[in-house]
């Protein structure tokens, strides 16, 4: 009976229950599906963040927190070979940087106010323009550079300003360097400049530019959330590694004696492209001198030379641009140029060296002033030496026949054998910047007009310094040395030096040919072509060479060179000396010849050189007068004695430190020795004058015996006694002056 009224109690639903309490059993998959994409997604955008995206913001987050200070390293000096002359060096200055969001004020109008004051003081102190300044004033970034390689006067304006406007942050005044050429133009196109980063941009500054710029250090430290740097944070100092030092092959007091003659010769003759000129060691490869001309100034680089500036303003932009390039160019190793009879001297040795022929075959060549090839008559220079000529001959008359007849029986085989020994097909590894490949016909492709052509220096196409370093084999007993332009590399951190060797290429010829080759050459010099490159003292052999223009280029003009040797039989320098387009008939004896003597008439007494001929009738031998002004005292009665001339220095100064401002003669006179040359320093002495001698029917020795008596010199024409002279008897004339004097034999002379 219990149970049954339990029971009783229970009510029976005919519905189906449902409870807000529970999740339905298909809702619970879904969800547990879409939580498991979730967290798929999750993971997956964790990988993308870890492994693709990992490094970036690790170095976003980096930049964020810390700050990086840039130690910018020394970049390294550039010396002369002395290691005296410091030809390129990095002098302070300093970079002025902003931190835009330090400009802050308590309100929006004050923040505006300050951020345009700085902007106007900015723009006025470095002349900069407002609006561009303001830009960057209102920047975002964290730093913006207002001017770069700012000199002391200007920053101490800007301290100044600073403080009176009492703006203790955001601007920044970093130190920087500045690179610096103290000689201005001196060595311009080799030496080559940087830019404003302190990259090198053209010549050595380029081509050594990871030598001479050194490693950048930097100073981190950490940075708030408000960017400032937070104070006594652990910071991570590295040091930078400053640039070594470069010490070159050239020497300053040769270089300014090539550049010094080079410049007058150009002045003097115009040359529609200018010239170029290189010194040269033979035996170790080392370039002492490389100049162009026109040059341009190292410390405005972007400022036409003189030349360049009578067209620059009417040029285009590209025009301009094009322009201020070719002005920087180091020619001596950029531009191609056809070398001429120069280049003869290579067909000889080859001819030499396989025993072709010796020096002086009788009627081993013909002449008759021109020479048929194929269908095409190509002339000699002159029509004077035409007949019979040997070897000999033929080089002192520069004989192109003689040399096309000479090429023909060597072949093209065996010449290009010997371009190739030379180095002539290939750069010469210099380390020059901008150094071009030579530009020859294809050896398949030489027929007999392109074998003649080439056989005398024409329609081939070779650099300057390609050519020096071809007849310094020569000079080099036949050995080929590798060009030098870097002596030695001092690194400034340590202190160790690194020497760069000379390099033996190859063995071009046998020393015996070589040997026979500079012999050839000084009968140029002494007999032929070359003889106004002769030098008082030293033997002296060399080429001229004329290169005339391709047909349809007549109006570049002709190529005139002269390559000199001294002394012949232990050569100690080489010189090549080229004008880019002279007019006609100025050929390379009469033009570069000269240059080359004048140089060498330094040049050889500077470097000890010991002379090696003995004058033995001194008053037919004349030399040219050498410009001596700017050197000392000392220095100056060195070259002077050192070519036979006797000297009054007219100064009351200590001789090893003052310079000579003037010399009577002028430079550039031919003069016998013995001769008095006057030098003068530039306290305005009073000069000496003295009274013209009577001469007449004196011998050439008597006249010059009394001439000298009175610090006079004389210029001798003719033979005989003297008949007249210039100033005449009786005129008054400073001491060192030249008194012309004519003479003729007894027999025609009248009283």
């Amino acid at each position: 009976m219990e149970k049954n009224h339990k029971n009783k109690k229970i009510v029976k639903m005919n519905s189906s229950f449902t409870s807000q309490n529970f999740i339905h059993t298909k809702t619970l998959n879904v969800m547990r599906v879409v939580i498991i994409l979730i967290l798929l997604l999750l993971i997956v955008r964790l990988g993308f963040i870890q492994f693709v995206d990992g490094t970036y913001l690790k170095e976003k987050a980096y930049s964020q927190q810390t700050i990086n200070q840039i130690i910018s390293p020394k970049r390294g000096n550039i010396y002369d070979s002395t290691g005296t002359k410091v030809l390129a060096s990095s002098i302070p200055v300093d970079t002025v940087t902003i931190n835009p969001l330090k400009f802050k004020k308590d309100s929006d109008e004050e923040t505006v106010a300050l951020k345009e004051k700085v902007a106007k003081g900015l723009s006025d102190i470095f002349t900069l323009d407002y609006n561009e300044v303001l830009e960057k004033v209102n920047s975002s970034s964290s730093v913006e550079t207002i001017v770069r390689k700012v000199e002391q006067d200007k920053i101490e304006t800007l301290k100044a300003w600073m403080k009176e406007n009492e703006i203790k942050v955001g601007i920044n005044i970093d130190e920087d360097t500045k690179r610096y050429y103290p000689y201005n133009n001196f060595l311009s196109n080799t030496l080559g400049f940087c830019g404003t980063e302190n990259n090198g941009l053209v010549g050595i500054e380029s081509t050594y530019n990871s030598v001479l710029q050194g490693t950048p250090g930097k100073i981190v430290s950490s940075k708030g959330s408000d960017q400032s740097e937070i104070p006594n944070a652990e910071e991570t100092y590295i040091p930078a590694e400053n640039g070594s030092d470069i010490t070159l092959t050239i020497d300053y007091n040769i270089q300014s004696t090539v550049e010094k003659f080079l410049s007058q010769a150009c002045t003097s003759l115009n040359p529609k492209n200018g010239g170029t000129a290189i010194v040269m060691d033979p035996k170790t490869g080392k370039i002492l001198a490389m100049a162009t001309y026109p040059d341009y100034n190292l410390n405005a680089y972007s400022t036409p030379n003189q030349s360049l500036a009578t067209t620059y303003e009417q040029l285009s932009d590209e025009e301009q641009n094009n322009a201020l390039h070719s002005m920087w160019k180091n020619r001596c190793v950029s531009d191609l140029y056809e070398p001429g009879s120069v280049f003869k001297l290579i067909t000889a040795s080859v001819a030499l060296e396989e025993g072709i022929t010796t020096p002086d075959v009788k009627n081993d060549f013909y002449c008759k002033g021109f020479e048929q090839v194929a269908n095409y008559k190509i002339n000699c220079w002159t029509t004077g030496h035409m007949g019979y000529l040997s070897l000999r001959k033929a080089l002192e008359n520069s004989c192109n026949p003689s040399l096309m007849q000479l090429g023909k029986r060597i072949g093209v085989k065996t010449l290009y054998k010997y371009y190739r020994a030379y180095g002539l097909f290939e750069k010469t590894g210099s380390n020059l910047y901008g150094e071009s490949d030579s530009l020859f016909t294809k050896e398949s492709s030489v027929g007999d007009v392109e074998l003649a052509t080439m056989s005398f220096g024409q329609r081939l196409n070779i650099t300057p310094l390609q050519m020096i370093t071809a007849v310094s084999a020569i000079a080099n007993d036949g050995i080929l040395m590798k060009p030098m332009i870097v002596d030695k590399i001092t690194n400034t951190d340590t202190g160790a030096v690194t020497t760069v060797e000379p390099t033996v290429v190859r063995e071009v010829l046998s020393k015996s040919t070589a040997d026979t080759m500079k012999e050839l050459m000084q009968s140029v010099v002494e007999h032929g072509s070359g003889y106004r490159a002769a030098v008082s003292g030293y033997t002296v052999g060399g080429k001229t060479g004329t290169s005339e223009p391709v047909e349809g280029k007549e109006s570049e003009g002709y190529v005139a060179s002269f390559c000199g040797i001294s002394p012949v039989e232990d050569t100690q320098v080489v010189a090549l000396v080229c004008f880019y387009g002279v007019a006609k008939g100025q050929q390379g004896g009469v033009v570069a010849a000269p240059v080359v003597s004048q140089m060498l008439t330094e040049i050889l007494p500077y470097l000890n050189v010991p002379a090696d001929v003995t004058e033995t009738n001194n008053s037919t031998k004349l030399t040219t007068l050498p410009d001596i002004r700017n050197k000392t005292f000392a220095e100056a009665e060195k070259v002077l004695k050192a070519n036979g001339f006797n000297v009054k220095s007219v100064t009351g100064q200590d001789k090893n430190s003052t310079i000579v401002s003037d010399q009577v003669p002028k430079p550039g006179v031919s003069l016998a020795k013995d001769s008095i040359i006057i030098l003068y320093d530039n306290t305005n002495q009073a000069r000496t004058s003295v009274t013209v001698p009577d001469l007449s029917y004196k011998s050439a020795s008597q006249a010059i015996s009394t001439l000298h008596s009175l610090n006079l010199n004389a210029s001798i024409d003719g033979a005989g006694v003297v008949v007249s002279q210039d100033p005449p008897l009786n005129s008054k004339v400073e001491e060192g002056t030249i008194i012309n004097i004519s003479l003729k034999k007894n027999s025609s002379v009248t009283h």
